[in-house]
């Protein structure tokens, strides 16, 4: 077995079985059953919502027809009271008034206000007043008994035949009524709270378990390769003794150098590396100058950068990995044919800013939100982890942001990241 190793892009091929490649194989199969169970995790994120939304929506139905039933079995409860206060104000010193009185002494929760029909406050019970002297207090029942009268509950009791007189008696929600109209909020508010805390927490396992496998994956390839890249560095320098003058052996050199390059940024993943001050443009100018050497004379690469150095602090290493990933992702977006890739470099007050943009064949809509997924990937080959590794390296190591600023389909995509100085 011999894993063929493309900087960002790692593919197994069945020659023959060698150990290191076998282990890291292991290991990526690792990190693939990890971005299933990611998929599931997002299938039960999508499954803690849907129950959320159903329980609110069957707490307020209940709380509805709960609250509907309250109330009229309240305004029943008035409108006996209101016949009570009929037969006291027609009562004479013949009439029983013992189960007239007993009525309207037992409500002791309903607030009530009497009007007469000239509007003037004739009786009040279950009334809470602020005012301090009897004249606020008059003002403050009336324009209570106004309220109740306006949200239509009141009912009128005509005192003569011809209805000229009358009394109104305006009444309000009970306390425990009102508080049974804001329990389904609050329970509604629990429930969020439980879904949001219950995502929170899947979302940080998840989190978590994908930095333990993607820093054990970067390990273990930066320790299996050490062994072959020593050895191949030690056949170079024999070589170079043996035939001094040979011209390839520089080239390969290059290649050796290049490796030992892609192990070292394997093993800083996991670790936190210390940013120094670097120029944007020659990071650019560097990876310009390895894309062209080995990109078809098909594809054009350009560099649109300022006269005067763009200074961030930054991981050099780890970020040209980020730049040649997009440029690697925009080759592979050309199929073989003719194309040009731009990488511009442009700053403001506060930001740093690159964007690599190519002809190729874009991005659907569809695909952009999932673009940065790990496992995700349009490529017949790939693990699909480049891109997904790449906005780990800018916004965990260099406290920035990447994402797709435009892509159309058939005419090209322009990535943007966002450094901050």
């Amino acid at each position: 077995m011999v894993l063929v190793i493309d900087d960002m892009e790692m593919h197994v091929r069945d020659y023959s079985f060698i150990g290191p490649a076998y282990t890291i194989k292991r290991s990526v199969s690792r990190l693939w059953l990890t971005m299933q169970w990611t998929d599931r995790i997002r299938q039960v994120k999508i499954f803690l919502v849907v129950a959320a939304i159903l329980i609110a929506v069957a707490s307020l139905l209940v709380s509805h027809f709960l609250i509907s039933d309250l109330a009229q079995q309240e305004r029943s409860r008035m409108e006996v009271w209101a016949e009570a206060m009929k037969s006291l104000s027609e009562a004479d010193e013949n009439t029983d008034l013992s189960l007239v009185l007993k009525v309207l002494d037992e409500n002791n929760t309903i607030p009530v206000i009497v009007v007469n029909n000239e509007g003037a406050v004739t009786d009040y019970r279950n009334v809470r007043l602020d005012a301090t002297t009897a004249k606020d207090s008059v003002r403050e029942v009336t324009d209570l008994a106004q309220r109740m009268s306006a949200s239509g509950r009141t009912i009128r009791i005509p005192l003569s035949t011809n209805h000229k007189e009358y009394i109104d008696v305006c009444y309000d929600e009970s306390l425990m009524l009102k508080r049974l109209a804001v329990y389904p909020y609050v329970q509604l508010g629990v429930v969020m709270l439980f879904v949001v805390v219950a995502i929170f927490a899947l979302l940080t396992s998840k989190r978590a378990e994908q930095n333990k496998v993607w820093v054990g994956l970067s390990k273990e390839t930066a320790h299996q390769l050490g062994t072959p890249i020593s050895s191949l560095m030690a056949w170079t320098t024999i070589l170079k003794e043996t035939y001094p003058d040979d011209a390839l052996l520089p080239e390969m050199d290059k290649d050796v150098r290049r490796l030992q390059l892609i192990a070292d940024r394997f093993s800083k993943i996991g670790s936190i590396p210390e940013p120094v001050p670097a120029s944007l443009n020659e990071v650019l100018g560097h990876v310009v100058e390895y894309m062209d050497r080995r990109t078809s004379r098909k594809v054009q690469i350009i560099m649109d950068v300022p006269d005067h150095d763009i200074i961030i602090k930054m991981n050099v290493s780890l970020f040209e990995w980020v730049i040649e990933n997009l440029c690697k992702n925009a080759v592979d977006a050309m199929g073989g044919e003719s194309g040009k890739i731009t990488l511009r470099l442009d700053e403001t007050d506060r930001r740093a800013v690159v964007e690599v943009e190519d002809t190729g064949k874009g991005i659907r809509k569809k695909d952009i939100g999932n673009v940065f997924r790990p496992g995700f990937t349009t490529k017949k080959r790939g693990w699909g982890l480049g891109l997904s590794l790449a906005k780990r390296i800018v916004e965990e190591y260099h406290r920035g942001r990447i994402f797709v600023k435009s892509s159309e389909v058939g005419r090209g995509t322009t990535f943007r990241i966002e450094l901050r100085k």
